[in-house]
């Protein structure tokens, strides 16, 4: 992270140093130029009075030239006028002639040099031209150079041990807080990264809380499979042994037959549950849900007749958009569990309906054993149970409720328990309305 965000610094450095050079090398052309004009324009003042005299302007680097208002040549410093052409097509002396002054810039022959040329009407009508040679700004900028390239140098060496400390003063914070991410009393040195270092210690603190639902879900997992496997290893030694009478034979093999049960459907709730935590892709359908209802309702009818249960649907069509064997899931797991834990001669009520503001309502509720409001928020936990040895009589994994939590957050419903111990349990569920 260093390196790069110090090669960052020195390649905005370079470029910096590039453009600040190009842009003085310009800026001081343009002063040179004005400098240069206002030399000419000195000059001309100064030959205006002493035209007369062409020796005065022997030795110097300014060329003073006289042209008349039909661009005759009359006076030239440095060439004999009348060997000189016609003048009256340069750009500077027609400015003059109709603007009063005219400037322009032409190169010479060699094109090494910039001939400067200033040229101003006099009130007789004539024009009075001074123009000077001077380096393009190429050779002037090839001419500084060397210094330029000493100044760049320099300033890149400068930069670079700036740029190194800056990184150091940037880095060593962000580094010293992902050292110390674990302690909540650090606090980040700049304020901008207060949300990243929150969303950081949201994250770990999440990872830890997974970790340990990981580890408790291994150890309750290891401890539900062990019950039906140490029963079913226990009755089959007996039998192995002969050490079970006749007469206990098919009561043993019944016991053995009820804990593979339990043990398959222990392993079928693992095996989903662990799907979901996964993020199984939903199959997302149109269905009616009061007909997904009656399925179940029809299908478990069987085992509430066996509990001596009254099962019972209301309600009328009603459609989501919803995964449709996970919407069945979440049916039987709610049937099943206020058939399990009901009383003989109680009742379970399924009741499907749609509400006003345009939600699809699903109400399961039973007269069973109800559960205290010490355990309701709990209730959907991995293996919590209200009442333990009812739970494993009955056949219930401590799965179920928890897979039906997990199945209706993928699908954005709502869920609602009201439950009073003696008296029952309704659990509502809130979805959309299919459009």
């Amino acid at each position: 992270m260093k390196e790069k965000i110090l090669k960052q610094f020195l390649k905005i450095t370079l470029i910096a140093i590039a453009i600040t050079l190009i842009i003085s090398v310009g800026v001081f052309y343009q002063f040179f130029k004005l400098q240069v004009y206002n030399d000419l324009e000195s000059y001309i003042d100064f030959a205006e009075e002493i035209l007369s005299d062409a020796d005065l302007f022997s030795g110097s680097d300014i060329r003073i030239t006289w042209i008349n208002a039909d661009g005759e040549v009359l006076f030239d410093s440095v060439t004999d006028a009348s060997v000189l052409e016609n003048h009256s097509n340069r750009p500077e002396i027609k400015t003059a002639l109709k603007n009063g002054e005219g400037k322009s810039i032409r190169n010479s022959d060699t094109m090494s040099k910039r001939i400067f040329y200033y040229a101003v009407r006099r009130e007789d009508g004539t024009v009075l031209r001074a123009s000077k040679e001077a380096g393009s700004i190429w050779i002037m900028f090839l001419s500084a150079l060397p210094i330029i390239m000493g100044l760049a140098v320099v300033l890149y060496i400068m930069c670079y041990f700036l740029s190194k400390h800056l990184t150091k003063r940037i880095v060593d914070p962000i580094e010293k807080l992902v050292a110390d991410i674990g302690n909540p009393a650090s606090e980040p040195e700049y304020r901008e990264l207060i949300p990243f270092v929150g969303a950081l210690k949201a994250q770990r603190e999440d990872i830890l809380r997974s970790a340990a639902m990981r580890q408790e879900f291994t150890a309750n997992v290891s401890h539900e499979l062990k019950t039906p496997l140490t029963a079913i290893s226990g009755y089959a030694e007996l039998i192995e042994t002969g050490m079970v009478k006749d007469e206990d034979s098919v009561r043993f093999a019944g016991e053995i037959r009820k804990n593979s049960t339990r043990l398959l459907a222990l392993i079928n709730d693992i095996i989903n549950l662990s799907e979901l935590d996964d993020g199984v892709k939903l199959k997302l359908e149109r269905m009616d849900l009061y007909e997904a209802a009656g399925n179940c309702v029809r299908n478990l009818q069987i085992a509430a007749d066996r509990h001596e249960v009254k099962l019972m649907l209301l309600g009328t069509s009603a459609y989501i958009n919803a995964d449709r064997s996970l919407i069945d899931e979440v049916l039987y797991n709610l049937c099943d569990n206020a058939i399990r834990y009901n009383n003989k001669g109680g009742n379970v009520i399924v009741d499907v309906s749609s509400t006003l503001d345009g939600k699809v309502r699903l109400a399961v509720k039973d007269s069973g054993i109800g559960i205290g409001k010490e355990h309701q928020e709990r209730i959907f936990e991995r293996f919590y149970r209200v009442d333990k040895s009812r739970s494993r009589e009955s056949g219930g994994t401590g799965l179920g409720l928890a897979i039906v939590k997990h199945i209706l957050s993928s699908h954005g419903a709502e869920l609602e328990l009201e439950s009073e111990v003696g008296k029952g349990t309704c659990i509502t569920v809130t979805f959309d309305a299919a459009v």
